[in-house]
């Protein structure tokens, strides 16, 4: 017993020693952070509930900023939220590989565009560019403009004055529009829709709770556990429903014979402005989506297989409507808080949409600037994704510090956009911080909800276009007024930013 008690210690020495007074540990200690302890380092502090570990995370960068370092375990992480060393950090080639938080989603979305890297990044970021092309985003404004009718008949439906919890209000829309347009399917059934929710909610939550528990790390004893039991039930589900999205538009180009799918170049050229013709086939619309370029490349160049096909479609379903909805959320809270905003913003709209019997097109969106200044706005105060994280494989020399090879790079979004030495009065909602000769001399990487640098956002330029076409439906067809204030709302640590409890807004039908 005495023996293997020593033998014990002697490993948790060794263990200790190698982690700290290593390299990477003489360097990284010398950065401010929080005491640790031996052997766990900091792992007490995120051993919480997640809207815990949300004010955790944000304490850390306040109290350290801009630069602060933690351990867990043997696992050290750098956060930053400083514009300068974002600009470092995003803009390298040799810096974009996800941290292991992101390992914990490969089940999932093993790896797609967000969560893959090198080459195969590369080469599926080729693949994909062009389903994002302007020409083909505004064939996809019809879409956008028919989600934006269906929500305010909903509304409306409910009286001349309903109060909304809005978040699944908005994510049902945002999910029909992503599988509309970048799918090509129609969701019809909204048991589906609510049981693909529910099944993302929990997956998320469990993978949190996981990384932050070593002894959960592995997967065949997290397997066994409870919690890996529910994560492979709510994982089966996500991939169901990829899986049946992906059958169906498969049978329509073999019903049709695949003459839409060569109408797709097949070395990644431009997607060709083609109107398919609905023939009838039930749930199919008339748009060649990022679905068919992928299916094209399967069949014509087999550039993917159909696990790659899988998980960019789990990947782009779940990034293309999660974070849209929560952007549409805090947008429309913002407008009901501030009465001035809102209807400084509806003049713009009823302006361009009056003439035009309430119908949006690709030149009144194009037209409605404030509107635009007021989303962008909205994405500083509450970025959809509040945080980003790399793994440095390489030595970094950033502004505020040197980061040696090995170590997780958390850049918090959330503060860097309210940091006070880039934004003036940074709690306060003013859209004109976003008129062009205030944006002129900016630091450029002081605002990236979209990220920066050659890692961004694929989708960024179909997110903005969805989010004026609908706000600009609510925006003319309704008044917004406050039920929750945004200073009392309660966030939770996750993927995309999230709150505790619901918000709710009253929407009023205006008379015309």
């Amino acid at each position: 017993m005495f023996l293997l008690l020593l033998t014990v210690a002697i490993i948790l020495i060794f263990y200790h020693v190698s982690t700290q007074y290593s390299r990477r540990g003489r360097i990284l200690n010398k950065l401010p952070g929080p005491s640790t302890f031996p052997l766990i380092g900091n792992l007490p502090l995120f051993m919480c509930s997640s809207t815990k570990l949300w004010k955790v995370l944000r304490g850390l960068t306040k109290k350290y900023y801009p630069i602060s370092r933690i351990w867990i375990l043997h696992y050290s992480v750098v956060y930053l939220s400083h514009p300068d060393d974002a600009e470092i950090l995003l803009s390298s080639m040799k810096h974009i590989e996800k941290s292991r938080l992101y390992d914990f989603l490969h089940p999932w979305l093993k790896t797609g565009l967000l969560t893959s890297t090198g080459k195969k990044w590369q080469h599926r970021r080729k693949m994909l560019t062009p389903a994002f092309h302007f020409n083909v985003l505004q064939q996809f404004l019809d879409i956008f403009v028919e989600q934006g009718n269906n929500l305010v008949k909903n509304l409306k439906s409910q009286g001349d004055e309903t109060i909304q919890n809005v978040v699944p209000l908005f994510t049902k829309y945002t999910l029909n529009t992503i599988c509309e347009t970048a799918m090509g399917t129609v969701l019809h059934e909204a048991d589906i829709q609510n049981s693909y929710r529910t099944a993302l909610t929990k997956l998320v939550e469990i993978m949190l709770y996981r990384a932050f528990r070593p002894w959960l790390h592995n997967k065949w004893i997290f397997k066994l556990l409870s919690n890996g039991k529910e994560y492979e039930k709510y994982l089966s589900v996500l991939h169901n429903f990829s899986r049946k999205i992906i059958k169906e538009r498969k049978e329509y180009h073999e019903e049709t014979e695949n003459q839409y799918l060569k109408s797709i170049s097949t070395n990644n050229q431009l997607i060709s402005s083609v109107v398919v013709d609905d023939d009838g086939i039930k749930g199919q619309k008339k748009r060649m989506a990022m679905l068919d370029h992928l299916i094209a490349a399967q069949k014509f160049g087999k550039q993917i297989d159909d696990e790659g096909i899988r998980e960019e479609v789990d990947t782009f379903i779940f990034e293309g409507h999660d974070t849209t909805a929560m952007a549409m959320c805090f947008a429309v809270l913002m407008l009901a808080e501030h009465k001035d905003v809102q209807d400084r913003v509806r003049k713009e709209v009823d302006y361009l949409l009056d003439g035009k019997n309430g119908k949006i097109t690709s030149a009144e969106v194009q037209n409605m600037n404030y509107l635009e200044q007021c989303i962008k706005e909205t994405l500083r105060l509450y970025p959809s994704v509040p945080f980003i994280a790399r793994k440095v494989n390489e030595d970094l020399q950033l502004k505020h510090c040197f980061i040696p090879a090995g170590t997780i790079v958390d850049l918090h979004i959330f503060d860097l956009h309210r940091d006070p030495n880039f934004w003036p009065n940074p709690e306060k909602y003013d859209p004109d911080r976003f008129l062009p000769e205030k944006m002129h001399n900016r630091h450029p990487f002081s605002y990236v909800p979209f990220s920066g640098g050659p890692r961004n956002c694929i989708g960024q330029r179909f997110a903005m276009l969805e989010l004026k076409a609908l706000l600009a439906h609510l925006i003319y067809n309704f008044i917004f007024e406050p039920i929750d204030n945004s200073q009392d709302i309660i966030f939770t640590a996750d993927l995309v930013l999230r709150t505790e409890s619901p918000i709710r807004v009253k929407f009023i039908s205006r008379i015309k």
